[in-house]
């Protein structure tokens, strides 16, 4: 019989529970269980419903439990990163976890650099400041004194702390550790010169462990919750980054890939983080993936825009599926305005289309009216923005490349597909949609001794799904287009 694996993936608007059923010679993947994880804004900041998480996550586990039994070989669980929780010495969850985009980072990046310069962080940890490092939220917590860092005990991210919850062992996983900007890239360990000079409590940052490490047994009580003993949790790639890219079946003089989701997330993947001051002031970053390999990327707004779009036009009352969207995108004008996607105006959540109006009119460009016409500037816009980054990477390794491996579920979007393609000038391999379950689940694989090694993993999912190619075309309006969009502010990146 097929043995089965367990991924707990969590993105920043859904969660769901996968089932890989597989021999080892292909992975059939099935979805247990759907389930929202919607932010809210509660007095005293922007919260995540952990607890609600953790409970949705049981429900998927005894589905999971109802329908493979003893199949179940082990459960492993990924999430966006940066995000943390503060547990007090009894284990106690010291208050919500924030989102990211909590305005508690608003002006800490300029305290920050005042207490140690970027320049010297980035050497450090090979992590440009950004909103949402976990490094200006912990700092917002400590200039303000707050209760929950003040009795602390230890730090743990989203996966960590779910995964505790799971097992009972408390354990940093390297991949998701990397976001924070408090990790040191080279030696795999928490960067301590930032921590101190930042002022905050060395006793929180405690074991780092590397992706697929087991952390242990569920306790006697999860077990008991979902009707099953013994499943092991495994501290797979944490990050749903590294477990996506690990999820594209790249091999290493072909490694350019493009992570696609609510963020997109542009990079190679290679052996050694590249921190120098070129690397630094484009705004590259250096995370860290499995198997000792670093994820040398940019991070770009990515399909953010649509979805703010629909979740707008839905509270307007017209509730458009994705599929409609793009037909309307499809239909409209090329290449009538651009947007720089990473623009600041475009980072909140809320009254997106007229923020993509806004923009336009205060560039001096046509401002888009209709629906399918705002699609098309962001989806356009996007395409070209993954030029910019592309032609940086090409500069600052020095390597130009045949095509770009895209995963994720932004693939989808054919017309983003086929845009991205024209805009680079490169082939685009799409495949898998699944790529951060299927990250996840090789590490598994390989934690719990079933797969040698992650080149076996790899190899598992290039048969195990199918890639669709997208190839070129109409070159000359995407290159004049390229250099209008050069010339908007951030055009170039």
């Amino acid at each position: 019989m097929k043995k089965v694996f367990l991924a707990v993936d969590l993105g920043a608007g859904s969660g769901r529970v996968m089932a890989a059923k597989t021999d080892f010679t292909k992975i059939h993947l099935e979805e247990v269980h759907r389930f929202d994880n919607p932010g809210t804004d509660l007095p005293g900041g922007s919260f995540w419903n952990a607890i609600g998480l953790y409970r949705e996550i049981l429900v998927g586990l005894r589905r999971s439990v109802e329908r493979y039994g003893d199949r179940i070989v082990s459960i492993g669980i990924d999430t966006w990163g940066c995000d943390f929780g503060l547990l007090e010495a009894g284990g106690g969850l010291l208050g919500m976890p924030h989102q990211y985009r909590d305005p508690r980072f608003e002006g800490m990046a300029e305290v920050m650099h005042g207490l140690m310069p970027e320049a010297l962080i980035y050497q450090h940890t090979g992590i440009k400041t950004c909103f949402y490092n976990s490094s200006l939220h912990l700092l917002a917590e400590a200039r303000r004194n707050s209760p929950a860092l003040r009795n602390a005990s230890r730090l743990l991210f989203m996966p960590d702390l779910l995964a505790y919850w799971l097992t009972g062992r408390q354990a940093v996983e390297r991949t998701v550790a990397s976001t924070s900007q408090l990790l040191d890239p080279r030696s795999g360990g928490w960067a301590w010169e930032v921590i101190a000079a930042l002022g905050l409590p060395r006793d929180i940052f405690g074991e780092v462990v590397a992706p697929g490490t087991v952390l242990g047994p569920l306790r006697d009580e999860v077990a008991g919750a979902i009707g099953a003993t013994g499943i092991p949790v495994i501290a797979t790639a944490s990050h749903d980054t590294a477990a996506a890219v690990a999820g594209i079946p790249l091999s290493a003089d072909d490694n350019l890939w493009l992570s696609s989701g609510t963020w997109s997330i542009m990079g190679i993947e290679t052996d050694h983080a590249i921190t120098d001051e070129r690397a630094f002031s484009h705004g590259f970053c250096n995370e860290l993936g499995v198997a000792g390999t670093v994820r040398f990327l940019k991070n770009i707004a990515g399909l953010w825009l649509i979805q703010e779009c629909k979740r707008q036009w839905a509270l307007d009352g017209e509730d458009l599926d994705y599929p409609g969207l793009a037909e309307l995108a499809l239909e409209a004008e090329p290449f009538t305005a651009f947007i720089d996607p990473d623009d600041p105006s475009f980072a909140s959540p809320g009254g997106m289309p007229d923020k993509i109006r806004a923009y336009c009119l205060r560039t001096g460009q046509t401002v888009p009216q209709k629906k399918g016409t705002v699609l098309r500037v962001a989806t356009e816009s996007l395409a070209l923005k993954y030029r910019t980054v592309y032609e940086r990477i090409c500069a600052l390794t020095g390597r130009r490349f045949a095509r770009l491996h895209a995963g994720g579920g932004g693939i989808q979007n054919e017309l983003l597909s086929r845009a991205t393609a024209d805009a680079l000038g490169i082939e685009v391999i799409a495949g898998p949609v699944e790529a951060t379950s299927c990250g996840n689940l090789i590490t598994q694989m390989i934690g719990t001794g079933h797969l040698p090694d992650f080149r076996a993993g790899r190899e598992l999912i290039r048969k195990s799904f199918e890639f669709r190619s997208f190839t070129p075309s109409n070159t000359n309006a995407w290159d004049e287009a390229y250099g209008r969009f050069k010339t908007m502010p951030g055009g170039v990146a």
